[in-house]
C-alpha cells in the first residue's frame, strides 16, 4: 500500500541506516584484546560484550528519563561492566570512555540496502534524519559514512535537549520542515522511540523490525524487515 500523501521521509540513524551492532562490536573487541580484558576480567569477549549491552541498554533508557547525565552514561557504561567481572579500574573506565567515541562512530559499517534505498527515495521526497545520539559521535559518522547529502536536516536529540519518543521532538521537525503531520512519516527500529514516537505526534510510522522482534501486539503497525521493501510503500 502507497503512501500518497507523504512528502517528508525521517529516518533514525543507529541500526536503521547505520549498523550500529556491528560497528559498535567491531570497536568494542579491538579495545578488548588491546587491553587484555580477558586476562583482567576472565572471560572472553562475547560474554564481556553480552553484559556490556544489557549495562548499556539501561543506562540508555535512565538517560532518556534524564536520570543519568551524558558524562556518566559514557564511562558508567564500561565502570559497570568492569565491576560485574570484579575489575575495578575507573581510570581505564574513564579511558574506554574516551576511546570508544573516537573509535566507534569512525566504523562505517551501514545496513544492508541503506544506500540503495536513499538514492531510490531522495529523487521524489525530501529525506531528514531524527537521531537520539551524542551529537559529536552523530555528525563523525555522518562525515565518514558520506551519507549528509542525502539529507536537508539532520536533528541531533542532544542539540534540542529532547529526546524521541517525546511528541515535541517531532513537532520541532515538522515544523522545521513547514510541512503538515500527514506529510510526515517516521522509520526507524525502536518501537518506542520512533514507532509511536511519530504515533504520538499524529505522523505515519513505519517500523524497521531490524531484529526480526516477534510480537504479535505491533501487527497493527506497519513493518518491514529489509530496507528494501521501503519501495512498496513510496
Amino acid at each position: 500500500m502507497r503512501m500518497e500523501k507523504i512528502k517528508h521521509i525521517f529516518f533514525d540513524l543507529d541500526a536503521t541506516l547505520w549498523d550500529f551492532e556491528k560497528n559498535s562490536q567491531e570497536a568494542l573487541f579491538e579495545m578488548f584484546h588491546h587491553d587484555k580484558m580477558n586476562i583482567k576480567c576472565g572471560v572472553d569477549f562475547e560474554t564481556f560484550h553480552l553484559e556490556y549491552k544489557l549495562i548499556n541498554a539501561e543506562l540508555w533508557r535512565l538517560y532518556g528519563l534524564h536520570e543519568v547525565t551524558k558524562e556518566e552514561l559514557r564511562y558508567q557504561r564500561f565502570h559497570k561492566t568492569f565491576l560485574h567481572f570484579n575489575f575495578e579500574n575507573l581510570d581505564l573506565a574513564m579511558h574506554w570512555a574516551d576511546k570508544y567515541v573516537f573509535i566507534s562512530p569512525r566504523k562505517t559499517n551501514l545496513i544492508n540496502g541503506a544506500i540503495d534505498i536513499l538514492e531510490y527515495l531522495k529523487p521524489n521526497y525530501d529525506l531528514h534524519i531524527i537521531t537520539n545520539g551524542f551529537k559529536e559521535a552523530q555528525e563523525i559518522k555522518f562525515e565518514c559514512c558520506n551519507l549528509k547529502p542525502y539529507f536537508f536536516e539532520i536533528l541531533i536529540s542532544e542539540e534540542l535537549g529532547v529526546h524521541k519518543p517525546h511528541k515535541r521532538i517531532f513537532e520541532i521537525a515538522q515544523n522545521l520542515v513547514n510541512a503538515t503531520h500527514d506529510e510526515c512519516v517516521m522509520i526507524g527500529d525502536s518501537f518506542e522511540s520512533d514507532v509511536e514516537g511519530a504515533l504520538n505526534a499524529n505522523w505515519q510510522a513505519i517500523y524497521f523490525n531490524n531484529f526480526r522482534a516477534l510480537d504479535t501486539s505491533r501487527s497493527h503497525v506497519k513493518t518491514i524487515n529489509e530496507l528494501s521493501e521501503l519501495k512498496t510503500f513510496f
